[in-house]
Order: C-alpha cells, then structure tokens, then sequence
C-alpha cells in the first residue's frame, strides 16, 4: 500500500510533472511472472524513474548505508528507500554477498520483478563498465529472463555528489528480454556465469551505445580517489 501511494499519490506524479519522463519498449516487460531488470547506473536517480516508469511494481536491491542513518534526515531516507521497494543489502562481499544473492531470490520467487545494476556501482563518468556474475546466478537459479534497461541523460540531470537534480528531461529504454535457459544447471560454473554477464553487458552497450570498459567501475573509483604522487 505504502508503494502505490508514493508511486501514484504523493512522489509519483510531482516527479513527472518536473521531469516529464520518457519511456520507450515497457512492451518488453513481462506482465505476470518475475524478471530480473538490468541496468546501467549513471545515477542515484535510476531507482526512482525507472519504476515510476514501468506498471509493475520493481524491487531494488540498495546498499545498506541508506538504511542506517541518524536523525531526521536518516528516517526520511530509510522511508523512502522502504516505500519505494528497495531493500538494503551489504556489498562487503563473502558471506555478505551471499546474502545478497539469497535476497533477490526471495524477490524473484515470489514471482516479482527485481532491478539490479551489474556494474555494481553508479558509473563514474558515463562509461559503461564490466558486470559482476551475481545477476547470472540469480537468472539461472530463478529460471527467469533478464530484462536489459538503459537509463539515459540521468548522470547530468544528478550527477555523483550533486544533492540538487536539475530540471530535464530524462528517458528509460526498455529492450527484449534475454533467455538463458539454454544454461540451466550451470549456476555453479564461473566461465558460464561470465558468458552470461558479457553478454547481458552488450545487450546495454547496444541499446545504450554507451562505451564500453572491461573493467570494473569499483576499481576506476578507487583509482579516482588515490592520492597522486608528487
């Protein structure tokens, strides 16, 4: 109930109002069932146009960070993040991880739709960077289809570190859905997993035509954030 009211009464219909998204190939979206949509990430944005743009209600699995703030500020956060479907996992990896993984299952299972970024992280300069395999394993234990997703003009709206969105238009485009029944059983093989990752990869490079790194966006954050060497 709490998601219906943010999403068609009260954030819902401000949002579009400001914005006025756009959206092209919601056909894709299966109407009954659970599907795993994979993302770009350009933006903290991403979580709330691409469900305000779809009918079916989308669950996002959110680092826990926005979960645990203090005061004010931090309960506003957490009711948000809440009504708007997301659920808070560690990102800490090991056992974290696995957790992680066990939660979008449970998602998937009861027949829902789950969003994920397989980047892992928001990109860091509109690049789109090498998937994690957690989103492979997940489609072949839940035996479902992965929906690719492209975000577009997110990053300038609210880039990184920008408390404020600008006002513009935004856009979410929707590809057909990916089947990898063909490697069901095979959840425990690495090589698989990352077949299935590189190709969910250049299914949004090509619906995106963003450009692409085969690298991780973690590691050219890290990078990013060392101090240079006089």
């Amino acid at each position: 109930m709490f998601y219906w009211l943010m999403k068609y009464v009260v954030i819902g219909p401000i949002i579009k109002a400001i914005f006025r998204p756009w959206v092209t190939g919601r056909v894709h979206i299966p109407r009954t069932g659970a599907a795993i949509l994979a993302s770009n990430h350009l933006s903290f944005a991403d979580s709330i146009f691409l469900p305000l743009m779809i009918d079916r209600p989308v669950s996002f699995l959110a680092k826990s960070d926005y979960f645990t703030g203090k005061g004010i500020k931090g309960w506003a956060t957490r009711m948000f993040f809440k009504g708007t479907g997301q659920l808070p996992i560690d990102r800490s990896g090991g056992k974290a991880s696995e957790a992680s993984l066990n939660t979008g299952l449970r998602v998937l299972g009861r027949g829902d739709l789950l969003g994920i970024y397989p980047e892992g992280t928001r990109s860091p300069d509109g690049h789109l960077y090498r998937g994690r395999t957690g989103i492979a394993r997940m489609a072949l234990e839940a035996k479902v289809p992965v929906v690719p997703v492209i975000m577009v003009d997110t990053d300038t709206m609210m880039p990184i570190g920008q408390r404020m969105p600008r006002i513009q238009r935004v856009g979410v485009v929707i590809g057909e859905p990916l089947d990898f029944s063909r490697f069901e059983g095979m959840e425990s093989d690495r090589y698989i997993l990352r077949s299935i990752t590189d190709e969910i990869m250049v299914s949004l490079q090509q619906l995106g035509e963003q450009t692409y790194e085969d690298v991780y966006a973690s590691t050219v954050k890290d990078r990013l954030r060392a101090p240079r060497r006089k």
